[in-house]
């Protein structure tokens, strides 16, 4: 039930409004002051102020200020005599809702009241909205403690404030839009659009007008002007996702917004100014597909302004046991409590801890996902897992593959090259990985590979 603060120094004015909004379904508090009435909003939670214009000590104007400074976003409606509509119109400039002239008819009182408090209302919901969003991706809530993982947080933290372009480079499944949004949620623009496009979810003419938008008849089925990504996004930020994959055409584009920030949309030629914050990923080295051609060299300096390189799940091991126990958490909150996983089995950790996770986060939150609804049981056990998990790697060298009657070195070395395969494999064929696991160091690993002929 919304509370409404009723302030005039008249003695039964306010009472007999009271009443009035009482009948309504209102709660209504009172005050003969400024003075009282800001010591009832620093105790009360209110939903709109109701005030005169004319009090001795603290005007109405006055204490539309302090509220304002106070909070920002409470409506606050004046109520004055005829001849001070000079104060109405200050007030309004002030910040006031509306304004009101006594005498008034209760009926177009609680209208103006019904309207104020249900825009308050869409305030809230979506200023709360945001609260939550931006605790859901603040950057302290990215899973990890290894010291890859702090590295990053202390460069989240650093750029969220800046207006600098980023590029996050990361495999597939990484968390790249993640860090996207934390970096977002965490910045000056955070109560702005994230506006996100994903370039290889269109082809080249269609990716076109998703960034840059379109006039009415611009191309057959272009029935009415579209605001594009670039335009939803401003004063937010654009997220570019699978930038790699953007075609040289619209890779010149992009140069230009970038550099002049205007654009046209598809089929006009008036210029549209626009403010953003780009953030740009991709699973591909860009500095690479340079040297190939497929994308052009000042774009990538452009964008390369802070460059973040996310490492894969199978570089962060020690990270593994804290995402599983978040997902988990997440995928059993909802389950009924007969139903709920408590954890996992040393057995089953085991197995998901020296996997090479090709697929990194987004592949071991869906196995927990589908672990935690398969389970029978309060803990997550090795049959509970997919079986190509339990089969590559419960299984042992095979070392029936070494041909009957052949000699010792023969046999030794045919051990060592299925070791060593099975450990390139194991660390997603990162040699100092690998070399770890094997025990050795990564140039008598690098001899090892030319003896054997396995290239990587």
């Amino acid at each position: 039930m919304e509370k409404i603060l009723i302030v005039d120094d008249e003695k039964n004015y306010p009472m007999i409004i009271a009443e009035v909004l009482q009948e309504e379904g209102y709660v209504s508090l009172t005050a003969s002051s400024g003075i009282e009435a800001l010591d009832i909003l620093n105790t009360e939670l209110v939903d709109l102020v109701l005030t005169d214009v004319k009090m001795p000590g603290m005007s109405g104007i006055d204490l539309l200020e302090r509220i304002k400074e106070l909070k920002p976003d409470m409506p606050v409606i004046v109520m004055t005599a005829f001849g001070s509509v000079e104060k109405a119109v200050e007030a309004m400039q002030k910040g006031a809702y509306t304004y009101i002239l006594k005498p008034f008819e209760n009926s177009s009182l609680i209208a103006h009241i019904h309207k104020a408090i249900s825009i308050y209302k869409i305030v809230k919901e979506n200023a709360a909205l945001r609260d939550a969003i931006s605790s859901r991706y603040s950057f302290d809530n990215i899973i990890g403690k290894g010291k890859l993982m702090q590295e990053m947080y202390e460069v989240i933290e650093k750029v969220s404030p800046t207006n600098a372009n980023i590029l996050i480079e990361g495999e597939s499944g990484t968390g790249k839009e993640l860090v996207a949004k934390s970096i977002h949620y965490n910045s000056q623009r955070e109560k702005n659009a994230l506006v996100a496009v994903n370039c290889a979810a269109f082809a080249e003419t269609l990716l076109e007008s998703e960034l840059f938008g379109h006039e009415k008849g611009a191309f057959t089925g272009a029935v009415n002007m579209k605001k594009g990504r670039f335009e939803l996004a401003d004063k937010g930020t654009l997220f570019i996702d699978e930038i790699g994959e953007m075609p040289l055409s619209l890779q010149v584009k992009l140069l230009r917004v970038l550099q002049e920030r205007v654009f046209e949309r598809v089929g006009g030629v008036q210029s549209v100014p626009v403010d953003f914050r780009l953030i740009a990923a991709t699973n591909k080295t860009l500095e690479q597909e340079v040297e190939k051609g497929n994308f052009r060299e000042d774009l990538y300096y452009r964008l390369n302004v802070v460059k973040m390189v996310l490492p894969p799940l199978r570089e962060r091991q020690e990270d593994i046991p804290l995402l599983i126990n978040h997902f988990i958490k997440k995928y059993t909150e909802d389950l009924a409590p007969d139903k709920r996983v408590a954890g996992i089995s040393q057995e089953a950790a085991r197995l998901l801890f020296d996997y090479s996770w090709p697929g990194n986060v987004r592949e071991l939150e869906n196995i927990i996902e589908r672990s935690v609804i398969l389970s029978g049981s309060d803990l997550i056990e090795p049959a509970d897992l997919p079986l190509h998990i339990r089969q590559t790697l419960g299984e042992g060298l095979k070392l029936d593959g070494i041909p009957e009657g052949a000699g010792l070195s023969e046999t030794l070395a045919a051990v060592e090259k299925k070791m060593i395969l099975r450990a390139m494999k194991k660390s997603g064929n990162v040699q100092t990985k690998a070399a770890q696991l094997l025990g050795i160091g990564k140039s008598g690993l690098n001899q090892k590979l030319k003896k054997y002929h396995i290239d990587i």
